[in-house]
């Protein structure tokens, strides 16, 4: 039986992009050979690499507006550190919104580089909710902020309207909803949400926000260099990137992000019903900023725990609990979650009711 895969990553992929994948491994484009054995600077995969990152620039509706796209190595972690050495200026300052336990882990990296000021945090409330109401210091040479935080189940639904550039990790909810990508100056995300496999981070820059912080950048962690040598500085994680191109091929086809952000309100809309209904449930996160992305919410009684989850297993569901930081259960549905399999844990949390 296919699993109903709620896990927060790497996380479920569309059956598609498990089959072509599969396909490739074995033989690539009719070439006798394996995506995973090709040469990174064969015409088959520059073809590949360029096509990814002109679809992420076509899906963000940025294609044309001065931003480059780029598939690099290291995870959104390397990006914590690479977003301050390319933007913090020498004795410079940047300001960073503290809404969760990878919002505080980009701070963490920012303080080697300079001033970081944390504007707001919700960590004495253990991030139940998304700061507001701050001020970002006119003097940043930045403002970075996370939109959704899957460990918490929170996501941002408003942004700043600031005179600096806004850097914003994406990893948890890249590609689930619309938003106005051109006010943001710098992006990344971690595949393994949304896009692919873990082993490769989407970067998207607008080129101009680079090259003026006076600092001398090691060039593997400078983005001007990674952008001149077209995502292929080094050797790139060849398979990932395919992935994540055959994933965004996919959302394309299905009608882009207006198309797929209808479908996650639909699963989301669902699954809080349900916890908020269920007198046996109630959900970890302040309500206004709950996340279509995960889910996370707890027993009234904890008692109940072993017979709920001999339930939800016993339904094929998998990786639904949650992290031990809140404690309860996550259920994580980005974008290649059917709305089937989100119904399916709803009739297992409306079942418990009959059987306590």
């Amino acid at each position: 039986m296919k699993k109903h895969n709620y896990s927060a990553g790497p996380c479920v992929l569309p059956q598609e992009v498990f089959e072509k994948s599969a396909e490739a491994i074995l033989n690539f484009n009719n070439s006798g050979l394996s995506i995973l054995e090709i040469s990174h600077r064969s015409k088959d995969f520059v073809a590949v690499m360029d096509e990814a990152r002109a679809l992420a620039l076509d899906l963000l509706g940025l294609t044309g507006k001065g931003y480059q796209a780029l598939f690099l190595s290291g995870g959104a972690s390397l990006e914590f550190l690479m977003a301050p050495y390319n933007l913090m200026k020498e004795n410079g300052k940047a300001a960073y919104l503290d809404s969760g336990t990878w919002a505080s882990a980009a701070i963490k990296e920012a303080k080697f580089f300079g001033e970081t000021v944390i504007v707001a945090s919700s960590k004495e409330q253990n991030y139940n909710h998304v700061p507001k109401g701050y001020t970002v210091p006119a003097d940043a040479d930045y403002f970075h902020c996370t939109t959704n935080n899957t460990i918490f189940g929170t996501q941002m639904k408003e942004f700043p309207n600031l005179n600096m550039p806004i850097v914003c990790d994406m990893s948890s909810d890249i590609f689930s909803r619309v938003l106005d990508f051109t006010k943001f100056d710098l992006i990344y995300a971690g595949a393994q949400k949304n896009m692919g496999p873990a082993g490769t981070t989407l970067v998207v820059i607008k080129e101009e926000i680079l090259g003026k912080n006076g600092r001398t950048i090691p060039s593997f962690l400078d983005y001007s260099k990674h952008i001149k040598a077209e995502s292929m500085y080094n050797t790139p994680p060849v398979f990932p990137v395919y992935a994540s191109l055959l994933t965004l091929q996919w959302l394309k086809n299905l009608g882009g992000i207006a198309a797929i952000e209808k479908i996650n309100n639909a699963k989301a809309a669902l699954i809080y019903a349900e916890i908020d209904r269920n007198p046996l449930f109630k959900g970890a996160a302040v309500a206004e900023d709950r996340s279509t992305m995960n889910a996370t919410f707890l027993l009234n009684d904890e008692a109940h725990a072993p017979i709920f989850d001999t339930m939800w297993k016993a339904a094929g569901i998998s990786g639904l609990p949650g992290h031990r930081s809140v404690g309860g259960y996550r259920a994580s549905m980005y974008n290649a979650l059917p709305l089937e399999s989100v119904q399916v844990l709803v009739d297992v949390m409306k079942d418990l009711e009959t059987k306590v």
